[in-house]
């Protein structure tokens, strides 16, 4: 791996557990070959529902369309041109909670975590086109909390339309991939990568429970492995084949350790980006953005924004607009 390569990111972050009147997100860009870094916004929205650990804390997803930067707040993706000055956002009554999102060819896809879905949105027609339902019924929670592993029922509806689904949060649907014209979506209460279109949807593979960012790779699944702090690739029936660990600090090093770890702890790993064919990108708590060689699957560098532990990076994205770097 080169290290004159390493690119400039974009960072979305969630301060975990703040309060009404602080700071509780921001974008960020980081030159990861100089580790540089510029905090572009400061999300300090007081409108938000203050409620449990993230709920509407942050911005989430990042994803760019015609000079556009798209970015998920929880109940709208909000539009900025690439110096970060407003430019519009779009709203939908089925958005709720949303995290990943991503655009391919024209479309927007958006993960609603509190409707157990994925919407879509068309950028050129400017309308949301079709809502992906992923979700555990009551018997299937049921099962799950008798050790069983359900698959989630899945089905379509009309976004357009009210009334069509209800809001739930049964899958914590959170991670949404688009690759040669297939659909994936994941969530941190599911133990499958479902594979929701073109045709019926089907699991495409097995996954542990608390997991972030998985997507295909090499016939198998790359992801974050949040639940035990690893990033890694798995087959297809979820057994482990590489991993590495991801970074931490000693205790003394960090702030905010007085909460419970349900609330904020570190090594909490979410947002990742490949960079080249060997080059894997990720994000974690306490925000920090690491580089591994997938070669070796060793770190080869870190950048740390903060070492408050509530800090935890969510979006992480490739930034494709070089002379703003």
């Amino acid at each position: 791996m080169n290290a004159q390569k390493l690119p400039t990111v974009i960072a979305t972050s969630v301060v975990r557990s703040s309060h009404k009147g602080q700071s509780h997100g921001g974008v960020y860009l980081v030159n990861l070959h100089t580790g540089d870094t510029k905090q572009v916004i400061d999300w300090n929205d007081g409108s938000i529902d203050w409620e449990g650990r993230g709920g509407e804390r942050g911005l989430r997803g990042i994803a760019f369309y015609n000079g556009h930067v798209y970015l998920a707040a929880s109940r709208e993706i909000l539009i900025y041109d690439r110096d970060f000055n407003p430019v519009g956002k779009l709203t939908n009554p089925y958005l709720k909670y949303c995290h990943e999102i991503c655009i391919v060819d024209d479309t927007l896809y958006i993960t609603s975590t509190g409707f157990d879905a994925v919407i879509e949105y068309d950028l050129k027609a400017n309308c949301f086109t079709v809502g992906h339902s992923v979700r555990y019924g009551r018997f299937a929670q049921w099962r799950r909390s008798r050790g069983h592993n359900p698959k989630p029922t899945c089905s379509r509806f009309d976004p357009t339309r009210p009334n069509q689904q209800p809001d739930a949060d049964t899958t914590h649907l959170n991670n949404v991939h688009v690759e040669d014209g297939k659909l994936f979506a994941s969530g941190g209460k599911m133990t499958y990568l479902m594979q929701l279109s073109p045709g019926k949807p089907v699991p495409y593979a097995s996954l542990p429970k608390i997991t972030h960012n998985a997507q295909p790779y090499k016939g198998g699944v790359l992801l974050n492995y949040t639940g035990k702090e690893y990033v890694c690739t798995m087959d297809l029936q979820g057994n482990m084949q590489q991993a590495t660990e991801v970074p931490s600090y000693k205790e003394s090093e960090l702030t905010h350790t007085d909460l419970p770890t349900d609330h904020a702890r570190q090594a909490f790993g979410r947002g990742m980006v490949m960079h080249e064919k060997d080059t894997l990108i990720g994000g974690s708590s306490p925000a920090t953005i690491s580089v591994y060689n997938m070669e070796d699957w060793t770190l080869q560098k870190q950048v740390n924004l903060t070492k408050d532990v509530r800090n935890a990076i969510h979006g992480l994205e490739i930034w494709p607009y070089a002379e703003a770097a």
